[in-house]
Formats: structure tokens, C-alpha cells, sequence
């Protein structure tokens, strides 16, 4: 396993640059979705305030005794949003590679208001359903919904530098995503005080599901790795004032894997200080329009050629991709 050379792409840097300066930047954003599908944006203008009150909301959360965390729980398998206990979810079974449980516990949310007019009842109670308050801390709720309106909205610049980077109009994205389904995950691995299970990881390794995620590991952290386009894992780093992006499956979908989505995984520290520390982490999976179709954009396939994939609607793909990874009630 080695360290990866973690390319840092100044998102400020861009929105203020013009003519070939600003196609040169979009290029090397091209070049390092080709290569790996992660990189760290820095020039992002999230207010630390709102990332300091999400990160202080979270920790508060997990400290809680874990009857007063169940309060918060989905109210059953399959179910998005809410609390998901340790011994809930098997990331990797998205892939369909059956392992044990992994060893984590997460709280998640999703859209923070209804499309008027929704009638698709699929979208309506998995995508829309409510989202499972916890009761404490008190500030929590408040301070997901700010944290997720800054994603949403850094979600929106990063798919416009993406158009750029594939050679089209710089708002191609914008009415694909004018009413995203996506969803914040708070997670929280646990210290480790027994050895895991064979196969047991800290998340299985995966693919995101959507178009990109917005990952915030928490400072110092470690395990977090991804596999090279060699097939060895190279564990990334946190950077300090940056957001780790990823691409997702159906980024890669419109593409053509033009822009790989990457395979990653959480693995426990070997060392055993480092295992014994719990760690936490903030994901925004960034997911295009419920009924969005996703095919490959005409830019990323040479005339007459055939596209690598079928096209997909965007919500019931994520549905389906889900429920997947979530152990069934007993």
C-alpha cells in the first residue's frame, strides 16, 4: 500500500480565471478524473463557522448513550434516513461481494424540501422521506441543515467546472440538477477493540453511487484508501482546508468511464493506537434529479461509436443501489 499524490485543485482560482487560463484548469481537472476520480478542492468559500458547528453537532451525537442514539434509528431496513447502528451496512454488497457488517455506525439525511408537484410515490418515501431528527444535541438539526445547504451549493460549482473539463457549456449540468436528490452522511467508526472478522472493514470497498461526493475527513485522520488504476490501494491523506472529491457511477455513466469512479475502502489502522481512536467523517453524496436519465454525453464517445452503457434513471438507480447494501430485518 502506498501514499497517493493528492492532487489539490484551487476551485476560487478557477471561477476568477478567463479565457485559456480557465480552459488550462478545467484540462488538468479532465486529466485527474482520467486518472483516479479524487482530488481535493481548496478555494471552496464554505464558511468554517458552518463546517465547525457540523463537525461539533456530529461528535456530540455519537458521544450519546446508544438507547438515546436508537431513538433517531430508520424505522426499518431500508429505510435512507435516520441512525444506522453498527452491524447495519455492508458497502461492499453493492458490488455484490458478500463480507460481514462493517464497522461503523452513521447518521444521514437527505433533501431539505419537496419538489411541489411530486406525485412519484418510489420518490416520495425513499429520496423525500422524512428525515429521522435526533432529539439531541440541541443545536444538531440546525446545523446539518446549514452544513448540507453549503454542500448543495458547492455541488453545483464543482459540476460546472466539470462541464468545462468535458469540453461543454458551463451550465450543461444546471437543469440535470435543479432538484438533486442528494444525501449528507455523518459516519462514525468506531475504536476498534477486537480484531475484525475476516473480510471486515471499516467501510467495504465501493463505488459512489452518484455524480461526485464531497468528503470531509476529519483532520489527522487515516484509512481512507483507493485503488490505482495498478490495482494497489494508496491511502489519501486529509489536506488541511480542502474537501476531498470523488467521482461517482453515474458521472462515469455519462462519460463513457471516461472519468473513472473510483473503487474505495475504510480500513482499521494497523497500528494499534491509531485502532484504538475512533474516526469521523462527513460525505454529501451529490445525486442528479430523480427522474433524470443518464446517458452518455455525445463529447465522450467518437461519432458512431456505441455507448458502454444503457441509460438509467438517476433515483431508481440509487434506490436500488441502497437497499442493496443494507442488512435485511431479521
Amino acid at each position: 500500500m502506498t501514499s497517493a499524490a493528492f492532487p489539490v485543485f484551487d476551485l476560487a482560482a478557477f471561477e476568477h480565471a478567463e479565457g485559456g487560463d480557465r480552459r488550462n484548469l478545467a484540462a488538468e481537472v479532465d486529466r485527474i478524473c482520467r486518472e483516479t476520480g479524487f482530488l481535493a478542492i481548496s478555494g471552496h468559500g464554505v464558511a468554517q463557522p458552518a463546517i465547525d458547528r457540523a463537525w461539533r453537532a456530529a461528535a456530540s451525537f455519537f458521544a450519546l448513550p446508544p438507547e438515546d442514539k436508537q431513538a433517531a434509528r430508520a424505522p426499518y431496513a431500508g429505510y435512507p434516513y435516520g441512525y444506522l447502528g453498527p452491524g447495519t451496512e455492508a458497502l461492499a454488497k453493492s458490488r455484490g461481494v458478500d463480507t460481514p457488517p462493517d464497522l461503523k455506525e452513521s447518521f444521514n439525511g437527505g433533501p431539505l424540501s419537496v419538489p411541489p408537484g411530486l406525485t412519484d410515490q418510489d420518490a416520495l418515501s425513499f429520496c423525500y422521506a422524512p428525515t429521522i431528527w435526533p432529539a439531541a444535541p440541541a443545536e444538531f438539526r440546525s446545523a446539518w441543515e446549514d452544513y448540507y445547504r453549503a454542500m448543495e451549493d458547492l455541488a453545483v460549482r464543482i459540476m460546472r467546472v466539470f462541464a468545462v473539463a468535458l469540453d461543454l457549456p458551463e451550465r450543461y449540468f444546471d437543469p440535470t440538477i435543479d432538484r438533486p436528490i442528494s444525501a449528507l452522511r455523518a459516519l462514525n467508526y468506531p475504536a476498534t477493540e477486537h480484531p475484525p472478522e475476516p473480510g471486515q472493514l471499516r467501510a467495504g470497498a465501493h463505488t459512489d453511487y452518484g455524480s461526485l461526493t464531497i468528503l470531509l475527513p476529519q483532520p489527522g485522520s487515516s484509512g481512507l484508501q483507493i485503488q490505482t488504476p495498478e490495482g494497489a490501494w494508496a491511502e489519501v491523506k486529509p489536506v488541511p482546508g480542502a474537501f476531498v472529491i470523488n467521482i461517482g457511477d453515474l458521472m462515469a455513466l455519462w462519460t463513457n468511464d471516461r472519468w473513472r469512479s473510483t473503487l474505495h475502502r475504510v480500513v482499521t489502522p494497523d497500528d494499534a493506537a491509531a485502532a484504538g481512536r475512533p474516526r469521523q467523517s462527513f460525505a454529501f453524496f451529490h445525486q442528479p434529479n430523480w427522474d433524470q436519465e443518464i446517458a452518455c454525453i455525445e463529447s465522450c464517445r467518437v461519432p458512431g461509436e456505441v455507448p458502454k452503457y444503457a441509460p438509467v434513471r438517476s433515483g431508481p438507480y440509487l434506490m436500488g443501489k441502497f437497499r442493496s447494501t443494507v442488512k435485511p430485518a431479521a
